[in-house]
């Protein structure tokens, strides 16, 4: 999941703090280097894009990776969608998590062999990851009532999947605000 790296449109919490254009180059650079890290022969890489016409026609992206519009909603009814237009196991992650590889990445498609869903927790309550073994089987409420942005956000939408095995992957920390990328810096 992507979007356009226009100042005001991208990292906006991040943005009141180090300046929009500043959030917006970071995105910009985190997001190509999450792409290098990930790719792998083991799976297909679709870029999931908003805003849709400026996403699909965007040179900020690799012009090799395949390219869907995210569509309307809220970010629920956006991720559902893209999960839903896969046909087999699937993981969706954002950009903004900068220790995402391809080993973290394989872990949680390797939990999706005995569970039916893996989430990738984020240290704020939140998640980076969301696998599903079967994502026609998405239950029809999936994603709706989750309080995003919160340290809720994990556990509601773990709640959108009543009776499902749910694995956990790799902890790891998203960029939200500038103590989050303080915090990254010293990590790296």
């Amino acid at each position: 999941m992507v979007k356009e790296p226009r100042p005001g449109r991208v990292k906006t919490r991040l943005g009141r703090e180090i300046g929009h254009v500043a959030a917006a180059w970071w995105f910009r650079h985190q997001a190509r280097r999450l792409l290098r890290r990930v790719q792998d022969p083991r799976w297909r890489i679709v870029l999931s894009v908003s805003p849709d016409r400026e996403g699909m026609l965007s040179r900020v992206w690799p012009g090799h990776l395949a390219r869907m519009p995210q569509g309307t909603g809220d970010l629920g009814v956006r991720m559902a969608r893209a999960l839903r237009s896969c046909a087999g196991p699937a993981c969706l992650i954002g950009a903004d998590i900068p220790a995402v590889d391809r080993a973290a990445v394989a872990r949680c498609f390797a939990l999706l062999g005995h569970h039916d869903a893996v989430f990738g927790p984020a240290q704020d309550g939140g998640f980076w990851l969301i696998g599903v073994h079967r994502p026609a089987r998405l239950p029809k409420g999936f994603f709706c009532n989750v309080r995003w942005s919160s340290e809720h956000a994990l556990a509601d939408a773990s709640d959108t999947l009543p009776g499902w095995r749910i694995a956990h992957g790799d902890l790891l920390s998203d960029v939200d605000c500038a103590a989050d990328l303080k915090a990254q810096a010293r990590r790296a």
